[in-house]
């Protein structure tokens, strides 16, 4: 049954010489790499607002608005063209984590890929909430607004699902709403604009009461610090820009020249949009709300709530910013098996899945993400706040990364390339820091801790690996010792399992053979010994009495006595164990033997075998009978 319901909800398997054939071609690589930075336009601006109206009124924030917008796209436009020298440099995938461990060494690559582990966990948080923030602000219910929770939690499995069934199926699901989304925001933008520079659109009244509610009654007045906030706040509208970089080989023949290609979409959708929403902000004049999203006030400004056309943005917004998070699923398994296969995270996260994707690391981000939402309540703004430390660490490592590979290879016109890099490390490393100290106390300090311990993490996950590999290791000299071996046969009467388990015991020719039942009193031991008898078995039995019923104690001090008997001994212990063909039997049984396992499992010098006979429809299957289905009698 699981395995007939994981065929239902993932698919059948893929074989390995599939993966040619689930990559992606532009129209769909776009909605699948580039929905998280596009998807940021719905939210940027509001952040900016909700930066600046608290600290000097609505009027002064919005005259501040687009001077901030041009920042960012200009920021925007060195990011975009300095990725794209990394995309032909590192065709097999360039990421921060790629490129500084080729450049830069160890450490700078592990604060690189604990920046972008951290920036993937938050870009699923951030965006399914600012999507079901956008569906509850056209519904306007409360029973909704209190199942927000819930509502993300229920998009995190969605996701979750959708791409453990592929890379490929995922982007060609997703990719029909990430399309409407642009279209749709592409109608309010030439609307709105016009409608406004027309004359035929007014700017929307103020809301005293929110206005109030922000500046607390007394606006403070802007200061540098205010403006860096809100400038940074804008900034994470460049979140998952780097995602193309790290997803070179998941697009078709040339993979360099088609993911620069959709980067360069990518950068000229969200710069374009970007700046469109926040000159529409400034001729609108919305004043920010808590129970709806900025986008969606304009839209009924322009559009008119609840006509087609404000429904179908704010849906494909939903779309967009819950399928956004698909970027985080496209980089982030993907880039934790590049992390493990060198030792410092699991290796089990590098093991691709029946539907040749990373499923374990689509297990893992799902989680990480499910707790962030749960703990802030699945609230945007107090998630946004987290967002920009990791996401600018990456780009700055990656950046001073390419400028040491220009310098170290001098390939053709390589002090272009390094030019460029230079100057995109030096901005989004300034930008780094401008997050960093405005944002700290508002809750930037999180990622700043969180970054160094997880590089601490994968540093005691190598040292382990390196352990374990240099205790394995042998060399031309090393000799096994010689060992005797003892079996100890576990029963608890005498049955055809048991008799099957005891000829496969003395099959293996040990030196020392013994069988041991463990009984809780004086009756059960002679029941036993009277089998025993009957039976004719000439292997010695030894009855330990447990009267407080420990099987696994009783077996592990058993075991003692024999090394403390037997010096340089192996003890193999066998267990005789059912094996039926229904799941729900199987749990009736066995559960002493699991236990038992595990324990052994710790200890020295001991094996543990399990010899299964099987139990079909009443009629049993033992290992090594001649009759493949023995009579039950």
């Amino acid at each position: 049954m699981p395995s007939a319901l994981k065929r239902v909800l993932v698919g059948r398997p893929l074989a390995s010489a599939e993966e040619a054939h689930q990559r992606l071609p532009k129209s769909v690589a776009l909605p699948v790499f580039a929905s998280d930075a596009i998807s940021s336009t719905a939210y940027a601006t509001e952040e900016i607002l909700l930066v600046l109206v608290p600290a000097a009124g609505l009027t002064i924030a919005l005259s501040k608005l687009v001077p901030i917008a041009i920042v960012v796209v200009i920021l925007l436009v060195i990011v975009v063209t300095s990725y794209r020298q990394t995309l032909y440099a590192y065709p097999n995938g360039g990421g921060s984590y790629i490129v500084s461990r080729e450049n830069l060494g160890e450490l700078p690559s592990l604060v690189a890929g604990a920046s972008l582990l951290v920036d993937y966990i938050l870009t699923v948080a951030v965006s399914i909430s600012a999507g079901v923030a956008a569906i509850l602000s056209a519904a306007q219910n409360d029973t909704l607004f209190k199942l927000r929770v819930p509502i993300c939690l229920l998009c995190v499995l969605v996701m979750m699902l959708a791409n453990l069934r592929g890379l490929k199926e995922s982007g060609r699901i997703f990719a029909g709403p990430t399309y409407v989304y642009i279209v749709a925001l592409g109608l309010l933008l030439v609307s709105g604009l016009y409608q406004s520079l027309s004359g035929h659109l007014q700017p929307l009244p103020p809301n005293p009461a929110r206005i109030q509610e922000l500046t607390g009654g007394t606006a403070t007045g802007l200061t540098v610090l205010i403006l860096l906030r809100a400038f940074s706040s804008g900034a994470i509208a460049l979140s998952g820009v780097e995602a193309i970089s790290n997803g070179v080989p998941a697009f078709r023949k040339p993979e360099s020249r088609n993911a620069a290609r959709t980067l360069t979409i990518m950068g000229v959708i969200l710069g374009t949009y970007f700046f469109g929403i926040a000159v529409l902000a400034h001729h609108l004049a919305p004043t920010p709300s808590e129970n709806e999203t900025l986008l969606s006030v304009m839209a009924r400004a322009v559009f008119g709530g609840g006509t087609p056309l404000y429904l179908i943005l704010q849906i494909s917004t939903f779309a967009i910013l819950v399928l956004a998070a698909n970027t985080a699923y496209a980089d982030f398994p993907r880039l934790s098996s590049i992390i493990a296969r060198d030792g410092y995270l699991p290796r089990q996260l590098a093991n691709r899945g029946d539907r040749l994707v990373f499923s374990n690391g689509i297990l893992v981000l799902s989680g990480a993400a499910a707790v962030l939402i749960i703990g802030f309540g699945g609230q945007t703004s107090l998630l946004i706040q987290l967002y920009a430390v990791g996401v600018f660490t990456g780009f700055t490592l990656s950046q001073a990364g390419m400028v040491v590979h220009h310098w170290r290879l001098r390939e053709p016109r390589w002090k272009v390339g390094l030019g460029i890099n230079a100057t995109g490390a030096f901005a989004t490393g300034l930008v780094m820091i401008i997050v960093l100290v405005s944002k700290f106390t508002k809750g930037a300090w999180i990622p700043a801790a969180l970054i160094p311990l997880i590089v601490l993490f994968f540093k005691s996950i190598k040292n382990h690996y390196d352990q374990v590999e240099a205790a394995l290791s042998v060399d031309g000299e090393y000799r096994q010792p010689r060992h005797t071996h003892t079996i100890v046969v576990l029963v608890g009467r005498v049955h055809r399992a048991t008799l099957a388990a005891l000829t496969y015991a003395k099959s293996l020719a040990p030196d020392r053979l013994v069988a041991m039942s463990v009984v809780t009193g004086p009756e059960e031991a002679a029941e036993i010994h009277e089998q025993w008898v009957e039976h004719h078995l000439d292997i010695p039995l030894e009855i330990k009495l447990s009267p407080y019923r420990d099987l696994t104690g009783s077996v592990v001090e058993f075991i003692d006595e024999l090394d403390r008997a037997h010096s340089n001994d192996i003890v193999t212990v066998i267990l005789p164990e059912f094996v039926l063909n229904r799941w729900w039997q199987q749990l009736l049984h066995n559960q002493s033997a699991l236990m038992l396992k595990g324990r052994l499992l710790f200890r020295r010098n001991t094996v543990v075998v399990s010899v299964p006979y099987h139990i079909e429809d009443g009629k049993a299957e033992v290992l090594g009978d001649p009759d493949p289905v023995a009579d039950k009698n």
